[in-house]
């Protein structure tokens, strides 16, 4: 009996100091853009936001959040994680897709666990996890209702993101629906990236070109701020729909008060994708646990009978 409560007891001094053992060995590193518009404005509150209650509800998890206004700079900010801070696990929301393929995979050879977040990486082995929103979605439940608010006729011109394989989703999704709708004439598709002064200029240019404009997907909130501008600078009464995306406040509201007439509908995709794919990472792997290869957070087409599901006046975005 004595030999039984010694082992017993062993076994329960060897699980708690490996409980103790898994806590202190998570150092969780977060790699995000810098905040230079709504949406990468709330990534960084979000972020912040799970270290602040991932670290309170977890002693032993200790989580880096870095901020990177550059490729360049996020690549040797893993370089800094992975040596200086000797994180094991990673959640990194690439500034680009290929030019940080390689020094994710670097750090996934080094034996760190490695979730991508929203823009994923050109070689999908270079990460254990994928989390993300529907950007299928993203791209098709704005073409099928542009299509459906122009009668299946008109000219629309497109404003694309930034080279990443996400905005290749969208752009491909919504081209894919266009293709069922001869009629209407995509008549150009160029990069704002998800900027609102790019945006302006992007579309000051689509505004000088081409004189007759029905609609604009701008595919992006901040964007659509920036194209608004432009067409009101330009006094055009031709442009009847501008579609942005990803649900800020700021035109949640104006569907729900109806303030311009222009924008009737926006489609869901919520910064707070990284506040759970860094809880869902710190969890899994404190109890030594994997992920799903891929988690998708689904987007809703955003209309007013719909909008005040997905108003948030107190949200960073």
């Amino acid at each position: 009996m004595k030999s039984l409560i010694r082992v017993v007891g062993a076994g329960v001094l060897a699980l708690s100091a490996c409980t103790i053992f898994a806590a202190e060995k998570v150092t969780l590193g977060v790699a995000i853009p810098t905040a230079t518009h709504g949406f990468t404005g709330g990534i960084v509150w979000w972020a912040n936001q799970a270290k602040k209650d991932l670290e309170k509800a977890h002693p032993g998890l200790k989580i880096i959040v870095k901020t990177a206004g550059s490729a360049p700079e996020q690549a040797n900010q893993l370089q800094d994680l992975l040596t200086v801070n000797k994180i094991n696990a990673l959640v990194i929301f690439p500034f680009e897709s290929a030019s940080l393929t390689k020094p994710v995979a670097q750090v996934k050879g080094k034996g760190v666990y490695v979730t991508v977040v929203d823009r994923g990486l050109t070689d999908t082995s270079a990460q254990d996890a994928y989390v993300a929103g529907d950007n299928t979605a993203f791209g098709k439940l704005p073409a099928e209702y542009l299509a459906k608010r122009l009668n299946g006729k008109g000219n629309i011109v497109m404003l694309r993101g930034m080279p990443t394989t996400l905005d290749n989703e969208r752009y491909n999704a919504f081209m894919g629906v266009m293709k069922q709708h001869p009629d209407i004439k995509v008549l150009d598709a160029k990069y704002g990236n998800w900027n609102r002064d790019d945006a302006f200029k992007v579309t000051q240019d689509y505004l000088t070109r081409f004189k007759q404009i029905d609609a604009v997907w701008a595919a992006d909130d901040d964007m659509a701020v920036g194209v608004l501008k432009a067409i009101d600078q330009a006094k055009r009464t031709d442009i009847k729909e501008v579609f942005g995306g990803a649900g800020a406040k700021g035109m949640v509201k104006t569907i729900l008060d109806g303030k311009d007439k222009r924008i009737q509908a926006d489609v869901s995709y919520s910064p707070k994708f990284i506040y759970d794919a860094i809880k869902l990472t710190a969890e899994a792997r404190l109890k030594g646990e994997k992920l799903p290869a891929t988690t998708i957070i689904p987007s809703v087409l955003i209309t007013k009978e719909n909008a005040k599901q997905f108003y948030f006046p107190d949200s960073p975005f």
